[in-house]
């Protein structure tokens, strides 16, 4: 019999704000109806509030645990008018299943009310706590009652329902149109009856006809237990019959998946379509295990597989199946046919010589062989059912009648046994070399306000007086520490310091307070992390607490402090460099949104690649890895050993949440599955980087194309090879990504409780090194300095190279207008006749027709983005050697970018660099001085630092107001254009009297020592 589900889900409605009146009378009398999975529940009504408090906790009961997260919760807020009319409509919420926690993790989160059409009148927002609660499933029915039930005669069964699916049919559209008009006043009228009658509350419509066709049974069972909240409509406990078919019909609703959630649940390697990346075919062999047909006492087997030059043995098993399978790279075979052969391996002990001790030595017998013609090999394609193992009969002279367990088939890289198999192109079963699925961790900035501290024990009360000491508090998470300022003894703080924490987390947050003036610890507390209360916006400051400071051994009680500490779900930790973000997400789960579209990556393979190390002293050799990184999860193909052409042809999935995210993929070569004489592993050596900007590429199209790898050294920039990469962003709503694009990138938190800059770079600079150190804690582990590679965790660091990259940049972007200053100053000084005198049409054009400005140029811009779009640049951006000046930097400034912090170089090269930093900085230094010039003179002619000149503005201010009193606006726009571009003949070389006036004004540059 299948379990019974055991899942109940709590929705807590606490209240709502800013609600619409709706009564006529500026307020409204709100009431909520909570809708889950065909169950309804409705909440008191409160009176004239349009700030109702309902704390109400409604439960529903989830019939299907695997398929909650396709349900939808629907709250919808009605005014309850009294007076037998239709209530109105206040707004709704409706969340995913996938936003609900378990208990302990709910939070009270704000979530604004939408509305039901364009034109409701709605506002105001709805604090709702959701969670679910697992309870263990009630214990099966004894054997004897079970006997009993099936012992009852069939006359006491009631009828069946002639037409229940026709009912439920009925009552469905009844209920979706009640919802559609607005309901009505009966569910608050049956809260005010004493005494419901029991047929409206237990048991739905359709059921009533069975019930009273039934003859009351002898035994009335015991009533209901009370509930706090009554369902609107609740259900009749069902028969076994109906229970059994509602349980066939929730197993076939499980199937029911949207589709790009079943390609994304399929797995990387599973059983979804690989049409990005070419099959490869390989040669699978599973051996199973072996019978012997002597009764010889048991020894240890194994088998050995022979393809031509290609050897490969089994594990050593006694009395135990093998189960093992191999893949063989079908392209790299040398032989036509395979044999599988058994072999024993026995110990004899052989009598020494005169006084000698007898010595043991291994023999290996064989058992048989069985040979395969792989031409006649059956193939296999997922997903067909896997190849049942047969019995071959092993072929021997010397021990006839042995048998070993067989399957052998030709298939493709898609198959289930590749994963675990032993693989001929990545050294066999190397864990280090295997395809892994890595995830970051989940991060959470934890704030930490510490208020003010009480009752400190800080010696004798002459000492303290005397010397009034400071005091500091200081907080450490881990390896993360973090200090207020110092104030005095009974001072308050009110500072922030925010931790990065990543679960599971630390056990515990260690707040201690210093004294400055002897550098002593007062005392210390410590919070457990795990028990920190989690919020998800701003509406409510987290509860604050007094903890205990603890001195020492000698001193259990040192004082207190009042601090106030939440986890901080609303915010997005940053891990990776701002510009190359691949997830935009909050750390809550509550907050989580419904994806918006598929990712689908095949890594082909590569070419061309030079060789990092050598291989045996002689020759190079290259053993290249592909990882890919998108949001937290992180792929990494197979190593394939010893070639500079590898394919790997390897494809995956990844949710996307925001189109304007980027795709990292990085190429390395694997020096971790060897290890030296000390047995340390070796590490990995950068090949190359690309990046893919999502927002770059068009929907449900597939780019396959190959890149550069380039790798910067510290001699210079070098071309490992290339990659061949296909990518597919796959959408199925063109509405929800064009919404993307309207709203803000990052969560609401960062935006009305922003971080500091500063603050900012720190902790992501802290998330990094947290996410390098899981990583690298896994089995097998993703190196540090893959990690640090893909992230960019060195784009802090001062580079000569990056400075005058950014510096080019900013003159790319000032070119255009440079360009449109140059054409203007072309039609100015008559350069090009026929241009100047259609620039005087536009003029006269624009000044008496001013109301068609706005309409041309959009219409200009429409036109030109239009004709641009067929030249637009079909393939997508990568890593770009020329912009990023690696071919235009030299060695000094390569080294100084590769130099680590603080320097190890010595101390004449650190003098040049400073020398050149310095020259460099006083460039930079003069031109932030003439910037700052230029707004002390505008200021300096409104604040009468020069007499004259602010006179003779006051009086050139006079005439102008005089002036334009008189001519009307469009002449004086007229005049002006017209005096711009006037002819050479009437132009002077000289500079204008304006000019001439403004560059005359004070600055404070004389001023500056």
């Amino acid at each position: 019999m299948a379990e019974i589900c055991t899942r109940k889900l709590i929705v807590e409605i606490c209240n709502a704000k800013n609600l619409m009146p709706k009564d006529g009378q500026g307020t409204a009398s709100a009431y909520a109806i909570v809708d889950f999975d065909g169950q309804r529940r409705r909440t008191k009504t409160k009176f004239r509030d349009l700030n109702p408090v309902w704390d109400e906790k409604l439960e529903f009961l989830v019939h299907d645990i695997d398929s909650m997260v396709t349900e939808m919760l629907e709250i919808n807020l009605y005014n309850d008018k009294k007076t037998g009319k239709r209530s109105t409509f206040l707004g709704k919420v409706k969340l995913t299943g996938g936003s609900f926690v378990q208990a302990g993790e709910e939070s009270l989160i704000y979530y604004p009310l939408e509305k039901r059409s364009v034109f409701s009148q709605i506002k105001g927002e709805l604090g709702v706590k959701v969670f679910y609660v697992d309870e263990p499933a009630p214990p099966a029915p004894p054997a004897d009652a079970a006997a009993e039930q099936k012992a009852e005669p069939v006359d006491e069964k009631p009828p069946e329902n002639p037409k229940p699916e026709e009912d439920k049919k009925e009552e469905k559209t009844e209920e979706k149109k009640e919802e559609e008009e607005k309901p009505k006043e009966e569910a608050p009228k049956e809260e005010e009856k004493a005494n419901p009658p029991p047929a409206e509350n237990s048991a739905p419509p359709d059921a009533a006809a069975p019930a009273a066709a039934t003859p009351a049974p002898a035994t009335t069972p015991p009533p209901p237990a009370e509930v706090e909240n009554l369902a609107i409509a609740q259900k009749a406990e069902p028969t076994k019959a109906e229970k059994d078919k509602a349980e066939t019909k929730s197993s076939t609703e499980k199937l029911v998946i949207n589709e790009l959630e079943l390609r994304s649940l399929s797995g990387d390697h599973g059983r979804i379509a690989y049409d990005l990346v070419d099959r490869m075919p390989f040669l699978y062999v599973r051996v199973v295990k072996a019978k012997r047909a002597s009764k010889e006492p048991a020894c240890p087997l194994y088998a050995k597989l022979a393809i031509g030059t290609h050897s490969i043995k089994t594990k050593t098993q006694i009395d135990k199946d093998w189960d093992q399978v191999f893949a063989f790279d079908k392209d790299g075979l040398n032989s036509s046919s395979l044999e599988v052969s058994v072999w024993t391996q026995e110990e004899k002990k052989e009598e020494g010589k005169e006084g000698a001790e007898a010595t043991t030595s291994v023999v290996e017998n064989c058992l048989g062989t069985v040979s395969f013609d792989l031409q006649e090999v059956p193939k296999r394609v997922p997903p067909d059912s896997p190849l049942a193992p047969q019995w071959y009969s092993l072929e021997s002279e010397k021990s006839p009648g042995n048998d070993v367990m067989v399957a052998v088939w030709v298939g493709t890289q898609a198959d289930e046994a590749f994963q675990e198999a032993w693989q001929s192109d990545s050294g066999g079963l190397i864990p280090e070399t295997r395809a892994k699925v890595y995830l970051s961790p989940k991060l959470w900035y934890l704030r930490l306000t510490v208020i003010q501290t009480q009752d400190l024990q800080l010696g004798s009360a002459s000492e303290a007086k005397v010397r009034s000491p400071e005091l500091y508090v200081k907080a450490q998470l881990g390896a993360q520490l973090f200090k207020t300022s110092r104030t005095q003894v009974g001072s308050a703080w009110n500072e922030d310091l925010v931790f990065v924490a990543a679960e599971p987390f630390e056990p515990f947050l260690v707040v201690t307070v210093e004294d400055v003036s002897n550098g002593q610890s007062v005392g210390q507390a410590k919070i457990h992390v795990p028990t920190i209360e989690r919020r998800t916006d701003d509406k409510m400051e987290p509860k604050s607490r007094w903890f205990n400071l603890v001195g020492g051994e000698n001193k259990p009680y040192a004082g207190r402090i009042h601090v106030r500490a939440c986890l901080e779900g609303g915010y997005h930790v940053l891990d990776e460099a701002a510009h190359v973000t691949s997830d935009v997400r909050a750390s809550a789960k509550q907050l989580a949104k419904a994806p918006i579209g598929l990712l689908e990556v095949g890594i082909r393979g590569a070419s061309n690649l030079l060789p990092v190390k050598t291989k045996d002293g002689t020759r190079g050799t290259t053993d290249a890895y592909v990882v890919a990184k998108y949001g937290p999860k992180w792929v990494r193909t197979r190593t394939i050993l010893d070639r500079f052409n590898p394919r790997w042809n390897e494809q995956y999935t990844w949710d996307v949440y925001d189109p304007c995210t980027v795709l990292t993929i990085g190429v390395f070569d694997n020096g971790r599955y060897k290890r030296d004489e000390a047995g340390k592993p070796g590490r990995d050596v950068r090949v190359g980087k690309i990046r893919v900007r999502l927002s770059t590429l068009d929907t449900n199209r597939v780019y396959l194309n190959t890149y550069y790898l380039t790798v910067l050294l510290p001699n210079g920039a070098k071309k490992m090879g290339e990659i061949e990469i296909a990518v597919r962003f796959s959408c199925s709503s063109w509405l929800s990504l064009i919404q993307a694009y309207g709203s803000p990138m990052l969560p609401r938190m960062h935006y009305v409780r922003p971080l500091g800059p500063a603050q900012q770079d720190i902790l992501r600079h802290t998330a990094m090194r947290i996410v390098t150190a899981r990583l690298a804690r896994s089995e097998p582990p993703l190196g540090q300095e893959v990690v640090q590679y893909m992230l960019d965790s060195d784009t802090h660091v001062w580079s000569m190279r990056r400075s005058k990259a950014n510096w080019f940049r900013v003159v790319g972007c000032l070119s255009h207008a440079a360009t449109l200053a140059r054409w203007l100053d072309g039609i100015r000084t008559w350069a090009h006749p026929p241009t100047t005198v259609l620039v005087h049409v536009l003029l006269v054009a624009v000044v008496l027709c001013p109301h068609l400005v706005l309409p041309t140029v959009f219409m200009y811009a429409f036109l030109i983005l239009a004709l641009r779009f067929r030249y637009r640049l079909r393939i997508p951006h990568n890593v770009d050697p020329r912009l990023s000046y690696v071919d235009a930097v030299g060695p000094d400034e390569l080294d100084e970018e590769f130099d680590g912090f603080p320097t190890t170089r010595s101390p004449d090269i650190v003098r040049i660099r400073y020398d050149r930093l310095r020259a460099l900085a006083g460039r930079a230094q003069t031109l932030l001085g003439d910037v700052a010039a230029q707004g002390e003179r505008l200021e300096a002619l409104f604040n009468w630092k020069d007499p004259r000149a602010t006179g003779i503005f006051v009086v050139f201010c006079l005439f102008a107001s005089l002036l334009f009193y008189v001519v009307p606006f469009k002449v004086f726009v007229l005049g002006s254009g017209f005096y711009y571009i006037r002819h050479p003949r009437f132009r002077d070389d000289m500079p204008s009297v304006s000019m001439n006036f403004f560059r005359r004004l004070p600055s404070l540059s004389d001023q500056i020592m």
